[in-house]
Formats: structure tokens, C-alpha cells, sequence
């Protein structure tokens, strides 16, 4: 388990920020790899022109702490495009990019950063595809970094996403400022109890 804290800024022209969305979630995994979300107080927006998608907060959710696990591999295809020291670590650094996206489908495009040694993604940077343009609307996403930490001293994981980017809607453009912090990670147990009484 761990807390999300969501922050989207929508600034003026000038830089300043306009309004803002807040949210701050704990998030939990059950061994069945069920996810279950609890709000920690109610969500904040004094958004003005951006309106808060449920793509948006599936990107939130699935795409900007992207995990590639085996069974979403084969959804994407890789090239390598050389290699590059992070924080002291020698990675590959790899383009990666849907293999083809399929109606209601939200997934990554962009670099991964993977440590040499233990195969880790330690830091990715892109953006979730496919933006939405129609005649009735106009759905589009920033681009983002979000990198991981070592957290158990075996398992990376991610700790921070920002991006700072400006959507080009068709009445004009919108800079926005994310941010989303990963923290208080723990393994989660319950503990139960159960009692047999005879006759």
C-alpha cells in the first residue's frame, strides 16, 4: 500500500497558476493483485478552463506509474537507443511504443531508463496515447518524467511524476503543471482471527 498525492495546476499566460486540482488517495493491493482506492479527504479543484476526464485519472492511476508486468509486455514493441548513467546507474535507454491501440485502450509512449544490472526501470518519460480529438471533443495529455525509487532495497517503485506542458486545444493553448507524489509504502497485511466454539 501507499498515499498518491495528485496535484494539477492550470497556469495564465504569464506563469502564474490559475487553479488547481488536489487529491490525496491510499491506495492498496490485495494478493489477488486487486486494487482498492480510499480517498483521504474530499478532492479540491478551482480548475477554469481544464475539465478532469475519466481518462485522465485512468492515466493517473495506470499509465503515469507504469508497471510493465508480463502480461502487458506484448502490448508494446522496444528499441534500444543506447545507454545513459542515472543517478549513478548505468542503464539502457529504451523507445517504447503501443503496438497498436485498440477503442477505450490508455497506454504509455516515450524512453525507459533500465538499470543494466537488475533489469529495473528506474525512470520513464512520455506521455498517454492516444490524445482524443473529435468534433465534439477535444481530450489531450502532458507530457511527464516519473521516477522510481528503491524502496525495500530490491523493488524500484515510483516515488515521484511531474511534467509541465502546454495542451494545444483548438481555442488556444493551456500550460498545466503535474505533479504526483508516491509515499509511505508498506506492505500490507490483515490480520484475522477465527474462533470455533463447540457445543
Amino acid at each position: 500500500m501507499y498515499r498518491q498525492t495528485v496535484v494539477i495546476e492550470e497556469l495564465d499566460p504569464k506563469g502564474a497558476v490559475r487553479g488547481f486540482y488536489r487529491e490525496v488517495r491510499e491506495v492498496i493491493f490485495t494478493p489477488e493483485g486487486k486494487r482498492i482506492e480510499q480517498l483521504r479527504g474530499k478532492p479540491f479543484s478551482s480548475l477554469h478552463r481544464l475539465i478532469l476526464t475519466e481518462e485522465d485519472f485512468r492515466d493517473i492511476r495506470e499509465v503515469q506509474p507504469l508497471l510493465l508486468t508480463e502480461d502487458k509486455l506484448w502490448l508494446y514493441e522496444f528499441k534500444l537507443r543506447g545507454e545513459e548513467e542515472i543517478d549513478g546507474r548505468s542503464c539502457h535507454v529504451l523507445m517504447i511504443r503501443p503496438r497498436q491501440i485498440l477503442e477505450g485502450q490508455r497506454l504509455f509512449e516515450g524512453l525507459l531508463w533500465v538499470e543494466k544490472e537488475t533489469y529495473a526501470t528506474i525512470r520513464m518519460a512520455g506521455q498517454a496515447v492516444p490524445q482524443i480529438h473529435s468534433k465534439r471533443r477535444e481530450n489531450l495529455f502532458p507530457h511527464f518524467t516519473t521516477v522510481r525509487g528503491l524502496i525495500d532495497g530490491v523493488h524500484w517503485f515510483p516515488i515521484l511524476t511531474h511534467g509541465d506542458d502546454t495542451l494545444e486545444f483548438s481555442t488556444g493553448g493551456q500550460r498545466i503543471r503535474l505533479r504526483i507524489e508516491y509515499a509511505d509504502y508498506k506492505r500490507f497485511t490483515a490480520e484475522s482471527e477465527v474462533k470455533y466454539e463447540g457445543r
